[in-house]
């Protein structure tokens, strides 16, 4: 285990970090509806309202955080996991938030006329537009199928792209974008998608249903939530339940893995001068973590 200091405690199901230009980390508290910064040193100050179930967020072109919202789930006492849908669901959205006072505006809450379930992670190319993931809402006995969407920040178009994928989580591009990464939690699998131009993906190989190909993937309890690519192209996985970021190689090789003090680091992001700076939600325990890589993270596109 590395050497790893605990930025800020007490979070709601810590996800979706961004470093920001002055050091510090916005980040969601599922379990509140709540969208956080976390001050270089350590102070936590609300962003705006709470409401629903803010996931995954990006930074976008115009300076603006990018939010997909999974329209809120049922915590109850004894479970730090959110236990089905919220009492008051009616679908997730993509927003875009003011990252000075957390404002939220909807941009997507459906495509093709099907409502979004339950959008969890996004990640901008360099045209500006995004892909984003949704997991699928759980239900007691059936769940919606989950996929993978492209956008447009404006609010002007939305694509299915790939779908159905079990339980679509973390997703991020190669450095030359011409591969995205999706971690499909159930399963604990990592799919690659080969990009034919922005926002189109080439035909899979049959008979996967949604044109991905399994990569890399870990037996046993192993659940895979969200990831990082680094300068590399190596793909950095954060592992539920057995409480590793599990970085694999491009093929797909396991290259290693990182102990986390929690069973459930969700999300891992990375910033400082050289890029080494990791930082990574710890969920069960409610915790942001930073710690030095071993090798420089991808500066995201539109990153500061």
């Amino acid at each position: 285990m590395p050497e790893i200091e605990i930025m800020a405690r007490g979070l709601g199901f810590p996800e979706g970090p961004v470093v920001m230009a002055d050091g510090s980390v916005i980040l969601t508290e599922i379990n509140g509806g709540k969208i956080t910064k976390v001050t270089a040193d350590g102070v936590v100050t609300p962003l705006g309202a709470p409401a629903g179930g803010p996931n995954g967020m990006a930074i976008g072109p115009d300076g603006a955080l990018y939010l997909c919202d999974n329209g809120g789930s049922l915590y109850l006492p004894g479970h730090f996991m959110g236990m089905g849908p919220a009492a008051d669901y009616a679908g997730g959205s993509v927003q875009r938030v003011d990252p000075q006072t957390g404002e939220r505006r909807v941009l997507y809450a459906e495509c093709n006329g099907n409502r979004l379930s339950a959008p969890n992670d996004i990640v901008f190319d360099r045209q500006g537009g995004f892909y984003f993931t949704d997991l699928g809402k759980r239900y007691a006995r059936a769940r919606d199928h989950g996929g993978l969407y492209y956008a447009l920040p404006d609010g002007s178009s939305i694509r299915e792209i790939a779908y159905p994928i079990l339980s679509a989580n973390g997703v991020g591009l190669s450095p030359d974008e011409k591969t995205v990464y999706v971690a499909d939690t159930e399963g604990a699998r990592l799919l690659a998608f080969d990009v034919e131009s922005p926002g189109v993906l080439k035909p899979g190989v049959f008979p996967a249903p949604h044109g991905g190909r399994c990569i890399a993937g870990l037996p046993g309890p192993a659940r895979f939530d969200s990831l990082a690519v680094t300068a590399a192209g190596n793909i950095a996985v954060a592992t539920l339940t057995t409480g590793f970021v599990t970085v694999f190689a491009p093929d797909g090789r396991l290259l290693r893995e990182v102990k986390m003090p929690d069973s459930h680091p969700t999300n891992i992001c990375f910033g400082g001068a050289d890029m080494r700076t990791a930082y990574i939600t710890l969920s069960a325990v409610g915790d942001l973590a930073r710690t030095v890589w071993d090798e420089p993270g991808l500066r995201l596109n539109f990153q500061h």
